[in-house]
């Protein structure tokens, strides 16, 4: 006689969906990204001062590009799918962790992402050249720190 697996049985009288609500911290960062993309579409100018480009760092000492570049999106599609990685991967890890903690990992992460980019533009050749003076934003680099820390604790 084999084990027998545990019965799930949906509970009919509240419904779900995703991680459950959001977290203090994800909504706040939510709000800020919401805010940021608002403010470079009714002003595209402001992408260019608070977008990460290595050249304007290591030139122009702008050295809140890596700080602010995590805030702007390149489209309505682009902050979408970063928002809801936020949200479905932000929530939990806060939760479990604790709203201060999870935020300094966050900006670690998103801080860490900048200044790899910072570095890959040195590189020499082509691709540092072109890496130098392009323009990068999103949260992307937050967010995949976000799904590597999700992976390590839930690894199935």
């Amino acid at each position: 006689m084999s084990p027998s697996r545990p019965s799930y049985r949906p509970s009919f009288s509240s419904y779900s969906f995703g991680p459950g609500p959001l977290t203090p911290a994800v909504r706040t960062l939510i709000a800020a990204n919401v805010v940021g993309f608002l403010l470079t579409w009714v002003v595209p100018e402001l992408t260019l001062r608070l977008g990460l480009r290595p050249a304007d760092v290591f030139e122009g000492f702008a050295v809140w590009q890596p700080v602010t570049y995590m805030f702007l999106h390149g489209g309505l599609s682009h902050i979408l799918f970063n928002m809801l990685g936020l949200w479905m991967f932000g929530v939990q890890l806060e939760r479990m962790w604790g709203t201060a903690y999870f935020v300094r990992y966050y900006a670690v992460a998103g801080i860490g992402a900048a200044l790899t980019t910072l570095l890959a533009s040195l590189v020499p050749g082509s691709v540092g050249d072109l890496l130098y003076v392009s323009l990068t934003v999103g949260a992307s680099g937050a967010i995949y720190g976000l799904l590597l820390a999700f992976a390590v604790y839930y690894p199935d």
